[in-house]
């Protein structure tokens, strides 16, 4: 193929036409703003890290310990959502497959995660999550695609300026339910419901 030619060859094939025709239905109950986060695993965590920040130039927000996660797990940002990168350490080897840990993707209202909850629920999705996580902060339901992809919907994730440090760890509020996560909210997040029927209490 020449320079500067586009191949086009497949393009009107009936089930390319038909992927491309794929729509999204009206009237979901809640609205993905953006892809959040994405989780790696890597080999060599300080590797990694020099990698991300030296060549990329993110910035570190937080690290846990591996009393906390396996191999380590090192939080950091480009903007200033608390991360829109994480890396945990103990991937066995390069290209396993297994370098995914999860992708997440933000809404605009605590609210959507509780619907969320309700919409994946109502279509037996598998989810394995629901709550607040410590370092970020944000609330959230965690689930699986039909390939056992670990995927997050989350709100509320910290802001970081960028000569700002991420909150402390005191500040913190692990919660194992989207209720609790509202009832215990860390300073500064606000967790007021626009509708609280939509809790389970």
């Amino acid at each position: 193929m020449a320079h500067g030619i586009v191949d086009t060859e497949g393009l009107n094939e009936p089930d390319v036409v038909a992927l491309r025709k794929t729509s999204t239905p009206d009237g979901l109950p809640f609205s993905i703003n953006k892809i959040g986060h994405v989780v790696l695993m890597v080999q060599d965590l300080e590797k990694s890290v020099k990698f991300y920040t030296e060549v990329l130039g993110f910035r570190v927000s937080d690290v846990y310990p591996a009393t906390m996660v396996p191999g380590r797990m090192v939080f950091m940002r480009c903007a200033q959502d608390h991360h829109g990168v994480a890396l945990v350490g103990g991937a066995e080897a390069p290209g396993n497959g297994n370098e995914l840990n999860h992708v997440a993707f933000e809404v605009s209202s605590i609210d959507e995660v509780f619907r969320a909850r309700d919409h994946l629920k109502k279509h037996g999705v598998k989810i394995s999550y629901l709550g607040r996580r410590r370092a970020g902060c944000q609330v959230a339901v965690e689930f699986f695609d039909p390939d056992n992809h670990m995927l997050e919907i989350y709100w509320g994730i910290d802001r970081i300026g960028t000569n700002e440090n991420a909150r402390p760890a005191e500040e913190w509020r692990e919660e194992l339910t989207l209720e609790a996560a509202v009832d215990n909210a860390p300073p500064g997040q606000d967790t007021t419901m626009m509708d609280p029927l939509l809790r389970k209490d």
